[in-house]
């Protein structure tokens, strides 16, 4: 026999990536038990090998199927892919496709279609229950986000990279792959890709640079270890983050509350903590609940907890919010729904909470009603964000000042939408609480340039 056939023999004897996946998903419990799982495919390479193995191996594990996919509506023929994308699910696998038509225009920059894209797919989790959303990060994302993550001076825990897990549900099943072999397994499937991003080539992007510029040169000086070495990195931080975790439920007398989105902890106890000590615990608990605490933003909740009154609160940005709760210390997290919304452009459109909202360049009509769900503001730096605690504001043609919470319950919001309803404000000064209340705030002449606003329930 000669080493050609051995090496033959050696291939096909060799446990197929579907298997692997299989015992992956054994050994990590990732997607354990019945359920419908959201599978994020764009059409390119590595979320069509996710589709093609999940196809396989979803049923005989209980696990029901719907493709999402995100139509941004950045590149030309982006309809198209979202047309092939439903075809191929619908005949190669018998399995439905819900698609999302994101309209964000060829300006939209990266973040802007990632975050319109999550939002959207939970929208749909949501809508179907889902008990899972699974994307296809692979084991070259992995090694991307750690170099990156390394050049702009990451903490620790930002080292560990992409976890498995994320919040809601959200799985990453193929962290372990590469993406050659994700890429072998599709041509072998005899699928080619319905799509190919060009702005993953373009160099403009930082990520786009590190992998087709930085990753090759390091690669062409040290070979397949320069990304071993990263994943390596990635295996320490992750360990020096379970350690942390574990840590938080032996301290005495923290008395950790951990709840997704929201943690407390004693406040006096964490105050006789080394500051260094004290951020770092506050990072661990904030992970455990879902709230993005980086090492800036724990110094100053540190410095915060130790001489705020009860009752005080600290916003840091993103939706992040620390409070003096007598003797606890509270960081949460708003939900994404919640967080501020800037209204940019000539036109737009986007959910808040329960409310969608549109807007477009419009002179202003001869007078404005203080109900409705359609206003008129001067223009300006107009964002859409929720109800502030105390907050106030003077009716159109009144000459007092009502709580906007008061004017929430007036307009029989239900209780669970008044944290979520949008108040729109401009420049800093909320005019408008869409479907309850038009300020006397912003009031644009007639027929001068102005911003229209429509509201409608999302």
């Amino acid at each position: 026999m000669s080493a050609g056939e051995s090496k033959t023999e050696a291939d096909l004897s060799a446990p197929s990536l579907t298997d692997r996946l299989g015992a992956h998903l054994d050994a990590t419990g990732l997607l354990e038990g019945a359920g419908l799982a959201l599978l994020a495919v764009s059409g390119g390479n590595d979320s069509l090998a996710l589709l093609d193995l999940l196809a396989t191996l979803g049923p005989a594990r209980g696990i029901s199927l719907l493709v999402v996919h995100a139509d941004h509506g950045i590149h030309p023929g982006s309809a198209d892919v979202a047309g092939r994308v439903r075809a191929l699910a619908r005949e190669r696998y018998g399995i439905d496709t819900a698609v999302g038509e994101l309209r964000l225009g060829a300006s939209a920059s990266e973040t802007r279609a990632r975050e319109a894209r999550y939002r959207w797919f939970r929208a749909v989790q949501a809508e179907r229950d889902a008990r899972w959303l699974v994307t296809a990060h692979h084991a070259d994302d992995q090694v991307e986000t750690v170099l990156l993550r390394l050049l702009r001076g990451s903490a620790g825990a930002g080292l560990a990279g992409i976890p498995a897990r994320g919040p809601r549900g959200l799985v990453r099943p193929l962290l372990p792959f590469r993406r050659a072999e994700l890429a072998a397994h599709l041509a072998a499937a005899g699928i080619a890709p319905l799509f190919d991003d060009p702005a993953n080539a373009d160099p403009r992007h930082t990520r786009s640079w590190v992998r087709g510029v930085l990753l090759p040169l390091l690669e062409s000086r040290l070979g397949a270890a320069a990304p071993e070495a990263l994943l390596e990195v990635a295996r320490h931080a992750g360990r020096e983050l379970l350690a942390w975790d574990a840590a938080l439920d032996v301290l005495p007398g923290l008395e950790p509350r951990l709840a997704q989105g929201r943690m407390d902890v004693a406040r006096s106890v964490l105050g006789g903590y080394d500051n260094a000590l004290a951020e770092r615990v506050l990072r661990a608990a904030a992970r455990r609940c879902g709230v993005q605490l980086g090492p800036a933003r724990a110094r100053r909740v540190v410095a915060f907890a130790a001489g705020a009154a009860s009752g005080r609160r600290l916003e840091l940005g993103e939706g992040v919010i620390a409070e003096a709760a007598f003797d606890r210390l509270v960081v949460s997290q708003l939900p994404e729904a919640w967080r501020p919304e800037a209204l940019a452009g000539t036109s737009g459109e986007v959910p808040f909470g329960p409310v969608r909202l549109r807007w477009s360049a419009e002179p202003a009509p001869e007078a404005l009603t203080r109900g409705g769900w359609t206003t008129w503001i001067e223009p300006g730096a107009l964002t859409a964000r929720a109800a502030r605690r105390g907050e106030r504001l003077r009716p159109l043609g009144s000459v007092g000042h009502r709580p906007v919470r008061r004017l929430l319950m007036e307009a029989k919001v239900p209780r669970l939408d008044r944290d979520a309803w949008p108040v729109l404000e401009r420049d800093g000064e909320a005019v408008w609480i869409p479907g309850v209340c038009r300020a006397d705030a912003a009031v644009p002449r007639p027929g001068s340039p102005a911003v229209r606003v429509d509201a409608s329930a999302s």
